[in-house]
């Protein structure tokens, strides 16, 4: 599997979980209805603190969903022993997405995927996708 095909699935299924996101309170209104509810309800609504609001009853649902997530990308990142599969689109998606051809700072992407440099250097198979990626980066290859 590439990293696009994991990420793209992963944005499907967040994307059906029933949230919303809201700047204005014509925007809050708007979402609240969407999920059964009124202005009178907002203690029935988490938010996220980045203007994403959720049920307080499927405040499990999403943290299940959250942590599937992450035993994917794990998953996926351990099948891969070389780091020439999943590890390299995985690196080489988020150094473009990071404009790393430009600023040559590959940590933003690496904060993308949630690694730490320490993670990456302990492991073989992240540190060869890494320098792939960042060749691939700095020729252009995208």
């Amino acid at each position: 599997m590439k990293y696009t095909e994991l990420k793209n699935k992963q944005e499907k299924e967040m994307n059906k979980f029933p949230m919303f996101f809201a700047f204005s309170t014509e925007q809050l209104k708007e979402g609240m209805e969407k999920l059964g509810l009124t202005l009178k309800d907002k203690n029935k609504l988490y938010g996220t603190g980045c203007g994403g609001y959720y049920l307080k009853t499927d405040s499990q649902k999403l943290s299940n969903l959250i942590d599937r997530h992450h035993e994917e990308m794990k998953n996926e990142i351990k099948k891969d022993t070389t780091g020439d599969g999943f590890i390299f689109s995985m690196f080489d998606y988020e150094l473009s997405n990071h404009e790393y051809c430009i600023t040559f700072d590959f940590e933003p992407a690496i904060d993308a995927i949630g690694l730490s440099i320490e993670e990456i250097n302990k492991s073989k198979s992240l540190l060869h996708g890494l320098n792939l990626a960042v060749k691939n980066n700095q020729e252009g290859g995208w």
